[in-house]
């Protein structure tokens, strides 16, 4: 069994921002010589996420207009009391989405769908220099 471990570092823009980070991690997994196994992409921080979306300007949209139902911008975060903060909405957010992902590897590549791509959410009110951790492990 073989591990290795890596990062992305990105700059994200305020109040949604998703980047389509599927490239990256794909290359990743090519120079790492593991032809079977799995990759695991995790988001250093407590207001940004990981998952699959398909990348598309609706979903651009979708994606925030149903976390706002969920978690709205104006309502009173206790997180807001306790650090005189304005960005409750977005720990919650990144809570219910998660930090990361679990990608099989096979033969080297991604399995994913033709319409899938792993994407970095930043849910913060500001701008964030983010790390994306990468751990393939396998064979």
């Amino acid at each position: 069994m073989k591990t290795v471990s890596g990062e992305i570092r990105l700059r994200t823009k305020p109040d949604f921002d998703m980047l389509d980070i599927t490239g990256q991690v794909s290359m990743f997994v090519a120079e790492s010589g593991i032809k079977s196994g799995t990759v695991t992409v995790f988001v250093v921080g407590s207001t940004a996420a990981v998952s699959t979306v398909e990348f598309e300007p609706g979903m651009m949209k979708d994606i925030p207009a149903s976390l706002e139902k969920i978690a709205p911008s104006g309502a009173d975060y206790e997180h807001h009391k306790t650090w005189g903060c304005d960005n409750g909405k977005s720990h919650v957010r990144a809570t219910l989405i998660g930090p990361g992902i679990t990608v099989p590897v096979i033969g080297g590549k991604l399995p994913l769908g033709a319409w899938q791509q792993i994407v970095l959410m930043e849910l913060d009110t500001k701008p964030r220099d983010r790390t994306v951790v990468l751990q393939v492990s396998g064979e």
